[in-house]
């Protein structure tokens, strides 16, 4: 099984929902399924309309009918109505699992009935499989490729507002005016030519950038800086890439340029301090740093935040947010292969927002990127 998992992990959860049961069986399988290790070899429990599959395409050692098995469990229990529960309690004794344990996220009410008849669980302190956090070369070639399709969102956008025009306060594109939902269509549409999804794709203009995970609607205005961040989740892996650029279709004030040049600092200062054995509590305060010697102040008050008040960056892989995380509040120190996003970014409504995101594996020197577009943000 992969990484130093703790023993006879158990799951019940379709790979959509959980990227531990995807990591675990390396294939997608859409319904819920009983998942669970034990003496070295994974086990699956599908029904027959993904049974052959599993079979053929996964990682599993041992691939079970549940349909065989809920039949033992209504003939050992011929007075209940043989679920899931049963299902899993017969599966301990046959195979001797004498406790499994169960991620944070395992349903409650299974637990419930699990306990109830006798089945020993431990809830796991932590991450279930902690060798997710370190990354193999191709499942960085993986997010590399989520990236790459991510690059082809953003010149999708760009391209757009480039094609742009001034209309009072308002840009046109094809005589229609351009709006957030319609660069998010653009967008959308060529990460899935390129095989990826891009859901809750961000494209927020004005002071709706000033809300982080505002995914903005409406009009683009022109000279107003415009947050636009790309998730995609390429569909043959399941990894995800993650990239956020800025742009400003117009003419920017040196307002906006300051503040522009400092986030783009703050990042080459993130980036520099990155390396195995380094906290990423430490990284975060190379991008404070730049923040107060360049004079951008942090607020929080009962109306909202403005300045600089999320983490520097997180984890990125089966999940778009997983171990490690680059945070002040967060005590991680940074391993060999780990991937993390790097996007600090400041909010002020009424100038506007700036985030720059890119993605590297960190390595025992300087980091190596798995995202590429350029930086260029001023479109006239």
């Amino acid at each position: 099984m992969p990484g130093k998992s703790a023993p006879s992990p158990l799951l019940y959860s379709d790979t959509e929902r959980s990227p531990d049961a995807l990591y675990f069986g390396r294939v997608n399988v859409p319904d819920a399924f009983i998942a669970f290790g034990h003496r070295g070899k994974k086990y699956a429990v599908v029904g027959a309309l993904e049974f052959g599959r599993v079979r053929k395409t996964s990682d599993f050692d041992i691939v079970l009918p549940l349909e065989a098995w809920q039949q033992r469990a209504r003939e050992t229990w011929p007075k209940r109505v043989a679920g899931i529960a049963e299902v899993i309690q017969l599966l301990a004794k046959a195979y001797r699992v004498p406790r499994f344990t169960v991620p944070v996220e395992f349903p409650a009410g299974l637990y419930a009935q699990l306990r109830q008849a006798g089945v020993a669980l431990d809830i796991c302190d932590g991450a279930l499989f902690p060798a997710r956090e370190c990354k193999s070369a191709a499942e960085a070639a993986a997010i590399r490729e989520g990236n790459r399709c991510s690059a082809l969102g953003f010149a999708a956008a760009e391209r757009i507002l480039r094609a742009s025009r001034r209309r009072g306060r308002t840009l046109v594109h094809r005589g229609e005016v351009l709006t957030s939902e319609k660069l998010k269509f653009a967008i959308e549409v060529a990460c899935l030519e390129a095989g990826a999804v891009s859901a809750n794709t961000i494209v927020a203009g004005g002071d709706q950038a000033c809300d982080p995970h505002e995914r903005g609607s409406g009009p683009i205005r022109p000279d107003e800086l415009v947050i636009i961040d790309i998730f995609p989740r390429v569909t043959r892996t399941g990894f995800y890439g993650d990239m956020t650029r800025t742009f400003l279709r117009g003419r920017a004030s040196d307002a906006q340029r300051a503040l522009v040049g400092a986030v783009r600092e703050a990042q080459r200062a993130a980036l520099r301090s990155i390396r195995a054995g380094v906290n990423g509590r430490d990284v975060h305060r190379q991008v404070v740093a730049v923040f107060a010697q360049r004079g951008y102040e942090t607020r929080h008050t009962e109306q909202g935040s403005v300045g600089f008040f999320h983490g520097t960056g997180h984890g990125l892989g089966l999940a778009v947010h997983e171990p490690p995380r680059l945070s002040g509040s967060v005590d991680w120190t940074l391993l060999k292969g780990s991937v993390v996003t790097v996007e600090p970014g400041l909010y002020y409504p009424g100038l506007g927002a700036c985030r720059i995101e890119d993605v590297v594996q960190v390595t025992s020197a300087q980091p190596r990127l798995l995202s590429r577009y350029s930086y260029e943000w001023e479109l006239r």
